[in-house]
């Protein structure tokens, strides 16, 4: 007999940005697989049982939460953001590929959730209105100079680029290099928004010119955008700056 299996996204963590298909799916399941931080923001029933892991069990908690599903439970594995945006949606997918052919037949439901660079962009106006990207700093998965390689065609592309898992105690250089590759292509003038804990009361927004970025002006919790050259800063008075990039290209005019 088998079960059903929901990768839900929670949002960045304000309350008020999970979704009402969210919050259903949490009503639906018996067992809960995550992060212990994300689970926690869930008031589960005294029926629904609490599995939590360190963050970087990705795949040890897919199999688990998998194995329960193949039992005939209801189970929900659960992300911070998105589940498909570098989180666990693809984990449970590496897991169903890899693992016994029964786990193919577990009915598979994904939840979208706010993911972090759209909250970002939200609360300082429009960065992302044009073509962009999204990048792991995180060099665990894939070797450096990919995402160097990476950097410098999306940068040479004229993408604004969003760093996700940008700098931690592991990983004290990469944003520092990130931000050297950057100069090397971008206008010392660009636009780098640090955006940390959007929508939480502990957020903190800043814009920082490219050629001033530090690295220690983020941390694991903040999504660092770049913008394109063509990304705007409209100055307000008593109020944050608006930061846009405009729908049309400069290049479409000539």
């Amino acid at each position: 007999m088998s079960g059903r299996l929901f990768v839900i996204g929670l949002g960045p963590g304000n309350p008020g940005q999970i979704t009402p298909e969210a919050s259903a799916a949490a009503t639906e399941a018996e067992f809960f697989f995550g992060y212990g931080p994300y689970v926690d923001r869930l008031n589960l029933r005294p029926d629904q049982t609490r599995i939590a892991s360190d963050n970087r069990e990705e795949i040890s908690r897919a199999n688990a939460a998998l194995e329960k599903a193949a039992e005939g439970a209801s189970v929900a594995v659960v992300s911070g953001g998105d589940p498909g945006v570098f989180a666990m949606a693809a984990a449970v997918c590496e897991a169903i590929e890899a693992g016994p052919a029964e786990w193919r037949d577990i009915e598979l439901t994904v939840i979208p959730g706010v993911t972090a660079m759209l909250a970002v962009a939200a609360r300082i106006g429009a960065p992302l209105g044009h073509d962009f990207c999204a990048i792991s700093l995180s060099d665990n998965l894939k070797p450096w100079n990919l995402i160097v390689k990476r950097l410098e065609a999306a940068a040479s592309a004229g993408f604004v680029i969003a760093l996700y898992n940008p700098i931690s105690k592991s990983r004290p250089w990469q944003l520092g290099k990130a931000f050297e590759t950057l100069r090397a292509i971008l206008p010392g003038t660009t636009p780098v928004i640090f955006g940390r804990a959007a929508g939480r009361p502990d957020e903190r927004i800043e814009i920082t010119p490219l050629a001033a970025a530090r690295a220690e002006q983020a941390d694991m919790a903040t999504c660092v955008m770049i913008g394109s050259p063509e990304t705007r800063i409209i100055e307000r008075d008593g109020q944050r700056p608006l930061v846009y990039t405009p729908r049309f290209s400069a290049e479409a005019a000539q």
